[in-house]
């Protein structure tokens, strides 16, 4: 594990969002950057078809399984 140097305003941003999405401020941060970086990976992809992709059963099972 590292850290993370961020901005006041992103971090104000990240405080924001995590609250409202019922969130620690590092998920909220985490959530952010593993979809920034399937955005950037499928620039052709909507939010909502990566998404869709991730909720996907196959990708919830690889998911869990990179975690155990």
């Amino acid at each position: 594990m590292g850290i993370v140097k961020i901005s006041d305003e992103l971090h104000d941003e990240v405080r924001r969002a995590s609250s409202i999405m019922v969130r620690s401020i590092n998920a909220q941060a985490e959530y952010w950057i593993k979809i920034g970086m399937l955005a950037e990976s499928n620039p052709g992809m909507t939010f909502t078809e990566i998404m869709r992709q991730q909720m996907a059963p196959d990708a919830i099972e690889s998911e869990k399984a990179a975690h155990e």
